[in-house]
């Protein structure tokens, strides 16, 4: 049974959280565990939610201030989206994200930004495209959405 949360629920999972981001998303271990210890220490509000299926992490993501972009103004961003490929089309990313947005929401952070390649994916839970941004060391531009 897949269960939601986010990981003040389960601090016990940060080390295994910072692993398999990792491994998704090739970003440095120690970014990840920085990030998300300064939230399981309340030094901020930007989240770290996760799908398990029994022990098993599944899909995930994160709220940063900035996810490698030119675009400093907008911020904090949505990050890391990722669900394992078995799982795909099963609703997971979109009911992580509308968990982050009531989150951060609740918190009085909104609007929320993501950048990304995908189109189609994200409107479909209330984000809307934005403009376009130049990612760090990136060649082409990409996009950005934004979650009001």
């Amino acid at each position: 049974m897949k269960k939601y949360i986010n990981l003040r629920d389960k601090p016990e999972l940060k080390e295994a959280a910072a692993a398999w981001f990792h491994s998704k998303w090739g970003v440095p271990e120690q970014a990840y565990l920085d990030c998300m210890t300064a939230y399981l220490n309340r030094e901020t509000e930007y989240g770290w939610y996760l799908c398990l299926d029994g022990h098993r992490i599944i899909g995930g993501m994160g709220v940063i201030e900035n996810d490698f972009h030119d675009r400093k103004d907008l911020t904090p961003n949505v990050c890391a989206v990722y669900t394992e490929e078995a799982y795909r089309g099963q609703g997971i990313a979109g009911r992580l994200l509308n968990m982050v947005v009531e989150d951060m929401r609740s918190k009085g952070i909104s609007p929320l930004y993501l950048v990304t390649d995908h189109t189609g994916f994200y409107e479909r839970y209330g984000w809307a495209f934005l403009c376009m941004v130049q990612g760090d060391g990136e060649p082409g531009m990409t996009r950005m959405y934004v979650h009001r």
